[in-house]
Formats: structure tokens, sequence, C-alpha cells
């Protein structure tokens, strides 16, 4: 089976890279090459996915089996994939988000039924909208669209509400004993998924007719309250996690970018329900615990010093939440 995985090089596409070349798939990545993975044996294709005279040149006589993009955010993006892919790809899956399902949720547990709305952020919103785009285009065109909604999934990042997404920051506030900020009272449910987990889900719906015009999630089972995500990864380096819980709506008032990621997905209790996934890749099973992959993601940051990289200015807003509570509680 060939594969085009626009992106390729995050997260999540690096691992789902890595597992479907072992498996003997033929990748290739099509990117910027800015950011270019170690993925022996991918082929990579470099050009700007936004320069459409660009991606033809390098796509010219190459036919693929399926597509997965991993950096279509909004409805333009969903346009230009359906002008170069439609009538060309057997099936072609847009990576969504879980943030895309109802805020405030009726229920905690989540299936692929739960409604679509998100008043608090537009990242999810604009993720609703390009589902709602790619569907269209399945029902009136016919065009073989697959959607997975991963929820926060990690590998070589901490997967974290608040602290530096992407950086060590937060694991440095722990080493050092700083206070870290755990919004609410920690005690919500939350979910967190090992990019591999995520992987040999989505790598089982390739090539899988019946996941035409279907929604998926790929989550783990493993549900935790957010004190426990946080004080996992303080165990992992051997610290004790100075918490201090502060409110989900305090935080998004003096911090307004933070108001969309808190308010519109994480500050609720949320647990997936796995079912259909699993109904369409028999033997799929998220099979990394937290405890166990925060450690990997913890080694790997440790083989490396350039990859632990503190973010100054996270600091000093982590900070400055923390002295205006401070202040506002006496």
């Amino acid at each position: 089976m060939r594969l085009l995985f626009i992106g390729g090089s995050g997260y999540i596409s690096t691992a789902t890279s890595r597992m479907a070349i072992a498996q003997g798939l033929d990748v290739y990545l099509l990117n910027r090459g800015t950011t270019v993975a170690e993925l022996p044996g991918a082929h990579l294709l470099t050009a700007d996915i936004h320069d459409r005279e660009a991606v033809r040149a390098v796509l010219e006589g190459l036919e693929f089996d399926a597509v997965v993009d991993w950096i279509a955010y909004t409805p333009a993006d969903i346009e230009r994939d359906l002008t170069l892919f439609e009538g060309r790809v057997a099936q072609y899956i847009f990576i969504s988000s879980a943030s895309v399902y109802q805020k405030p949720p009726t229920h905690y547990v989540i299936t692929e039924s739960t409604p679509l709305a998100n008043p608090y952020w537009e990242y999810s919103r604009d993720k609703i909208a390009c589902e709602a785009r790619l569907m269209r285009a399945y029902h009136e065109l016919g065009f073989p669209v697959t959607v997975v909604r991963p929820s926060m999934t990690y590998d070589t990042n901490l997967p974290i509400a608040l602290g530096g997404w992407g950086t060590y920051t937060l694991a440095d506030r722990l080493i050092r004993g700083l206070p870290i900020i755990v919004h609410g009272d920690g005690s919500s449910l939350w979910v967190v998924t090992h990019a591999d987990d995520l992987a040999r889900g989505l790598i089982g719906l390739l090539g899988n007719a019946r996941a035409i015009g279907q929604a998926f999630h790929i989550t783990s089972d493993d549900v935790m309250t957010w004190n426990q995500v946080y004080q996992h990864i303080a165990a992992g380096l051997g610290a004790e996690a100075n918490i201090v819980h502060i409110p989900s709506d305090f935080i998004a008032r003096v911090a307004p970018q933070m108001a969309g990621s808190l308010m519109g997905d994480k500050t609720w209790s949320v647990v997936f329900d796995n079912s259909k996934i699993k109904s369409f890749v028999p033997g799929f099973e998220a099979t990394v615990p937290f405890r166990e992959g925060i450690r990997r993601t913890l080694a790997w940051f440790s083989a490396e010093p350039s990859r632990r990289y503190v973010d100054e200015s996270v600091h000093a807003e982590m900070d400055r939440i923390l002295g205006i509570y401070g202040k506002a509680v006496g």
C-alpha cells in the first residue's frame, strides 16, 4: 500500500509513519522539509502544501492508495485537498480533534454520536467545519473520507494542560520544586493516549472500505484525573508535584490565550468509548498505560540535552497567573 502523509513529522504523525514503514507500507511524506524526523525508509517530498503548483509538481506521476492530512485546520485547507485528490485516491483520512465534541458535555462518556459543538474554541469550530465539508463531499461526490479524532496524544511531548506544550518547561518547574498550575480542583477525568496506540488504530483503518464515510476517535481506556496526570509526570522525574489549583474560568480571564484550550476542551470530564474503532479494527487495544508511556517520554528528553528546551516566557506566565491568583484569594 502506497501512502501519502501530508505533514508526517509531528508528535503523532512521526509515530504513525514509523509504524507504517515497519509494517512494510510505502510511505511518502510531503512537507516543507524544515522539520524532518529520522524516518529511514520514507520517501521525502519537499513542498509547501499551501503552494498548489509546487505540490502538483512533486506529486506528478504518483498515485496513492491513501492520503492522511495531519495539518489541515480550516475549510480552506479542505478545499485545497479536494482539488488535489478528488478522483485520485481510494481513501482520504482527515485528522480532526476530539475537542469537536459538545462542550459543555451533557454526559461524560463520549461516543462518535455525541453532538459536535464547541462555542469556546475557534480551533475546534474550524475542525467541525472541515468535517462537515468533507462529509458533504462524501455524500454528494463519493469522496472517500475517513475522519479520525485524536484526543490529547503524546510521545516526545508532555501531555499537559498548562506549562509549555512541546517544551521541557513543566518538567523544569517540577524538578526545581516550583509551583505548577492544575486547572480546577484537579479531579476532572481525562484521557491521554500514547502515539503508538493511536498509530495502531489509524493504520488499521487504512484500506478499510467499511471506514469510508465514518468518523472515529482513537484513545486510551486509561482514565485518570488531572491531578494524577501531573503526579505521574512528577514521579517519573523523581520529584514532588507542588500543585496549585486555580479555577479554569479564572485562568481564562487573566490569560485569554488559554481560554479556548481550557474551556473548549480540558476543563470538562471526558471518557471515550472506543467500541467503534475496536469493531472496525479487530484486535485493536491501547496497550501503553500512562505511567509507562510518560517514562518513555522523559527518557527521550533525558537522552539528549538539546531536547530539554525551557521556555522562560512560559515560566514568567505561570508565575504571573500564580501571583494574580495569590492576591485574589488573599
